[in-house]
């Protein structure tokens, strides 16, 4: 059980968001249309968790993916359908605000 959690979560080590964004990495954003417009990472690409599973199309599978939410609930949730479709370098950025905070240290 414990494994599963930190499969879906992370392992503790925190990846540089920062670091992968400058080698490209894709912010996949999965919270509501509403919620995005309220405000979002630039650069950022809005995929409402309930629409990721069609949308494979707008996420490229060479470069890295990095997910983010409110919470980070739904961005792991995405994170682990992501993984399980085939992507190899999946990272749950958690929520988007911490996550802008991490982009910009």
């Amino acid at each position: 059980m414990l494994q599963i959690l930190k499969n879906l979560f992370g392992s503790g080590n925190t990846p540089d968001f920062a670091e992968l964004r400058k080698n490209g990495a894709q912010i996949i954003d999965v919270r509501t249309r509403g919620e995005y417009k309220g405000g979002h990472i630039k650069g950022s690409i809005n995929i409402p968790l309930d629409e990721l599973r069609n949308s494979f199309s707008k996420i490229a599978k060479d470069k890295p993916v990095i997910t983010c939410c409110a919470s980070g609930m739904r961005s792991a949730s995405a994170k682990g359908i992501l993984t399980s479709a085939g992507y190899g370098q999946v990272y749950n950025g958690g929520g988007w605000a911490s996550l802008q905070n991490r982009l910009n240290a």
